[in-house]
């Protein structure tokens, strides 16, 4: 499970031994800062690597194709009731691979090709499967778009009703990966009674906010919600579907065997052992942190003169506007990423360069909140931002903020469980 743990691994093939364990020290020693990325907890990855991965599955509990799935049928029924009670849906989907496969299933159950989406615009925080000209739902739908108000940067729900009452949807998709205020989805519900749209929400980002009762639920509203298992609610990477009973039957045929074969049992156990961990206190706990993390972040960076887009957060994440500061976002990464800072490069709304470049870039508090980070953190972390940023041009300068970075990882150590010293100096149990 471990690079150093893996002694099987490393005799069979040290060059992935050799990754991984370099991969280790990356996470341990930089500070993630990609808000789609988190930190999944031990009991997690030891059911992901369990021998679950040895079987096939396909199909659903009690209506497999395959003999011996007598056992991970209890897992898959644990993982769906479990999703069930904590977000209160009538009906819930754990086979898809991913968030973009959970997408694909929910358009092709409630659309037929050439049919009308409204869906946000991907420079405004929409995502790829909400209508990317290069991805299915862009190729195989009509999709328009709306986006944020050019003042406030925040939805302009007024758009929205307009362009539904022009276009007459047969869908309204809303959900974004780099909006950083509350979405409101009784507004989308109301907008889509008027034109006569199904409403599906994506989730992904903010389902552990959501799990947590700190962001308004999309399931009370929604025919479909889509969602990963990674990012804010730190599961395994995977996806899953909630939905109306009325339309089980017709996203279950889509999943499988619409779209995949064997379902992974491995990660559906992991995703079981996620939803379980979600619906205890400290998991709230550890979402109100993320929150307060992230708003104490922004406001320590417009301190120091960053403008954030739409001027604050109610979530995990925000844009930096970097357009003041003569940087691009692709600069930026690099330049953060040699200072041991991890982000990612981000359109900003109304954004005049391309997304290979970007002016902006993203930020996000859960992977760092993992870790036991707090406020005060969150001031260093925007110093160290600030400096590396003031600094690009200087080797010098930034390699003494990685030794700063690397000073404040080791105060916080990624799986302390398994430090190696504390590890071998582990109490043995009497024989």
């Amino acid at each position: 499970m471990f690079s150093e743990y893996m002694a099987y691994l490393k005799e069979t093939d040290p060059q992935i031994y050799n990754a991984i364990k370099n991969e280790l020290i990356r996470q341990r020693e930089n500070l993630e800062l990609i808000a789609s990325e988190n930190f999944a907890p031990l009991g997690i990855l030891e059911a992901q690597g369990s021998v679950l991965t040895n079987k096939y599955a396909e199909g659903y509990p009690m209506r497999r194709w395959y003999g011996g799935c007598e056992f991970v049928d209890r897992v898959e029924h644990l993982a769906i009731e479990r999703a069930k009670r904590l977000f209160g849906a009538e009906y819930v989907n754990v086979q898809p691979h991913s968030g973009t496969q959970a997408n694909m299933a929910v358009f092709f159950c409630s659309l037929r090709f050439g049919d009308t989406v409204l869906a946000m615009d991907l420079s405004c925080g929409g995502h790829l499967t909400h209508g990317h000209s290069h991805n299915y739902s862009g190729m195989f739908y009509n999709i328009v778009t709306y986006g944020v108000d050019k003042h406030t940067e925040r939805i302009d729900y007024l758009e929205i009703e307009r362009l539904a009452t022009k276009f007459k949807p047969r869908l309204i998709l809303a959900g974004a990966s780099a909006y950083s205020r509350e979405i409101d989805f009784k507004r989308f519900r109301d907008i889509c009674n008027m034109v006569g749209a199904y409403l599906f929400v994506d989730m992904a980002h903010i389902a552990g906010l959501i799990a947590a009762g700190i962001h308004p639920s999309p399931v009370p509203f929604a025919e479909f919600v889509s969602s990963t298992t990674h990012k804010t609610l730190r599961g395994p990477r995977g996806g899953f579907i909630m939905t109306k009973k009325k339309f089980a039957k017709g996203i279950d045929s889509l999943v499988f065997p619409g779209m995949q074969g064997g379902p992974l049992m491995h990660v559906i156990a992991a995703k079981a052992v996620a939803f379980a961990i979600a619906a205890t206190k400290e998991f709230r706990l550890y979402q109100k942190q993320i929150v307060k993390n992230a708003r104490r972040l922004v406001a320590q960076l417009q301190g120091r003169g960053f403008r954030v887009v739409s001027g604050g957060t109610d979530t995990h994440l925000f844009l930096l506007d970097l357009t003041s500061k003569n940087i691009t976002g692709r600069e930026a990464q690099e330049i953060l990423g040699r200072a041991g800072i991890t982000v990612n490069k981000n359109l900003i709304p109304f954004d005049k360069l391309p997304p290979s470049i970007t002016s902006g870039i993203r930020l996000g508090t859960a992977a760092v909140t993992t870790r036991g980070m707090k406020e005060k953190q969150m001031d260093c972390i925007a110093e160290l931002i600030d400096r590396a940023l003031r600094y690009r041009g200087n080797s010098r300068q930034l390699s003494l903020i990685k030794k700063d970075v690397l000073r404040l990882t080791n105060k916080f150590p990624l799986y302390p469980e398994l430090n190696r010293e504390k590890w071998l100096r582990r109490k043995r149990p009497k024989t």
